[in-house]
């Protein structure tokens, strides 16, 4: 059933995100075309600010689900319902929360955003932004329920509908229009009608969560969700300031404009790296189902699986990235978008230690290990934004990128080999050294090789060199890595995988075909 459900979650996930990754390189060039590439700064700058708000959820979430993770396996339908209503009142208080804190922090806008050359009310557009955060948080809670359940591809499926609907209106209305806030208005409303087809699946999955006679949470499970939110705190806290302080900081520093420019390499990164976090991702309920039914001896293997399956998507898309992102944004929207190629290896480089985290924050996380490094995320956050803007005066816009991966190095050096690798597996910190730089060497040698040979294959027509430098991507880094673990128990377990799906898909046409000859026959 784990491997059933993973396997649907990703699924749904990877095709969720395709679609998603179309839809959004349409939007943003219409959305370029139509209005200009200071709109588009605008809307990363307020996306940040209102993420950096997100604090206050204090990593309820993350703990509630990890306390949802037994009473599901358990079936304790009593235990759920009072946790799923401990929910509601906690997220209630967080909307509440943000949005005194998001009416605060209006005064200190214009200082914020600087100088604007278009036409818009940037105190209605940020409130526009503020809404759709906080009506997130009020119906948004129960399909976390979902999740516990491995069956995230639920959600996916309501999301993919809902974005390509909602996605083509908005378009529509923005080209007649041209209006800015009718996109806003549009976009918000997206949001709010998905959230709430989200709670009604919910309750019809789950009718037992409209019952109004609902125990009182037990104080040991309480205690355990406050424990565990203290030190959530923190790392909410460090993981808010890491991703969300970049526009803030671009902004204040280089201008708006520059964050528009960012904001369309930043498109490419966050769509790929967010198919990749899904796939991974969608097996954390999983892992949490497996760490609470402590079968101890399958843990380091598992681990081991992911984190090859982890590794290989990221040193392909990252080098994906280093090698097809200046032509294919050249032929996208122009060469006066175009970024310096060492801002974009500092990205690549940011984006690989990124996706490479996943595998860690998702045992971490499935195994509620958040107290013992509490204080680390803010280490973290403080390194990020010192570094950050100390490189950024010396490199550039670059620096910014190049002070997240410094202050990376402390998760790399402490957290990952004390707290996973020592704490969950039992290793020791040697072996986690070895695999963790011989991955990071591999990588190196496969995104330094690609890249060399994009430039020694450098043509003058852009759309060939876009051919040239897609078909190096596409083949080179994933033959480099077959031929390195083509032997190894990790490759042959997906290998396994995806010859048993062929084989289930050959079986049904098999078994169709022999159905409708039959009926034929007779």
């Amino acid at each position: 059933m784990r491997t059933d459900n993973s396997i649907k979650n990703s699924i749904t996930s990877m095709i969720g995100y395709i679609i998603k990754i179309a839809i959004g390189f349409i939007s943003q060039t219409l959305f370029i075309k139509i209005l200009s590439i200071e709109y588009l700064g605008l809307n990363g700058l307020f996306t940040n600010i209102l993420y950096m708000l997100s604090f206050f959820e204090l990593g309820f979430g993350s703990a509630i689900i990890y306390n949802l993770y037994k009473p599901v396996a358990e079936e304790n339908i009593e235990a759920v319902k009072s946790l799923m209503k401990f929910y509601k009142k906690i997220y209630n208080i967080v909307a509440i929360a943000i949005s005194i804190v998001g009416i605060l922090i209006i005064p200190f806008l214009t200082k914020i955003v600087g100088e604007v050359s278009v036409d818009i009310n940037i105190y209605v557009i940020y409130l526009l932004f503020l809404f759709q955060t906080v009506s997130s948080y009020l119906i948004s809670y129960k399909k976390s329920l979902i999740y516990a359940h491995q069956k995230s591809y639920i959600i996916n499926n309501v999301h993919m509908v809902c974005l390509v609907s909602f996605t083509a209106f908005r378009l529509l209305l923005l080209y007649l229009t041209k209006n800015y806030y009718i996109y806003l208005i549009i976009s918000t409303a997206a949001q709010l009608i998905e959230n709430i087809i989200g709670h009604i699946i919910a309750n019809k999955l789950y009718p037992y969560l409209l019952d109004k006679n609902v125990n009182k949470l037990d104080p040991a499970i309480e205690k355990d969700i406050f424990k565990k939110v203290k030190a959530l705190f923190f790392h909410k806290v460090g993981t808010v300031i890491v991703n969300g302080t970049d526009n803030i900081i671009i902004s204040m520093f280089l201008g708006v404009t520059q964050v528009g420019l960012y904001s369309n390499y930043n498109l490419i990164i966050t769509y790929i790296f967010n198919f990749l976090s899904n796939i991974i991702t969608s097996t954390t309920a999983s892992v949490g189902n497996l760490l609470a039914s402590k079968e101890e001896n399958r843990f380091f293997g598992v681990f081991k699986k992911i984190r090859f399956l982890n590794f290989w998507i990221a040193a392909f898309t990252a080098t994906s990235i280093l090698v097809i992102v200046q032509p294919f944004v050249k032929i996208w929207i122009g060469e006066e978008y175009i970024l310096n190629i060492f801002v974009v290896i500092v990205l690549m480089l940011n984006y690989y230690q990124r996706t490479t985290r996943i595998t860690y924050v998702t045992f971490k996380d499935s195994a509620g290990i958040w107290y013992e490094d509490r204080f680390i995320p803010i280490l973290e956050s403080i390194f990020n934004i010192v570094a950050s803007i100390v490189l950024l005066k010396i490199f550039g816009l670059a620096g910014v990128f190049m002070g997240t991966i410094v202050s990376s190095l402390i998760l790399w050096c402490y957290s990952y080999p004390k707290l996973v690798y020592k704490k969950i597996f039992k290793r020791n910190y040697i072996n986690y050294a070895m695999e963790t730089l011989g991955y990071l060497a591999l990588f190196v040698a496969i995104a330094g090789a690609c890249l060399g040979l994009s430039l020694i294959l450098k043509v003058n027509n852009i759309y060939l060199q876009l051919v040239i430098n897609t078909i190096i991507s596409a083949i080179i880094p994933n033959l480099i890595m077959f031929l390195i673990f083509r032997k190894t128990e990790n490759f042959k377990y997906f290998k396994g995988i995806v010859f048993n799906i062929i084989n289930k898909f050959r079986l049904k046409i098999f078994s169709s075909k022999k159905k409708e000859k039959i009926t034929n026959e007779n």
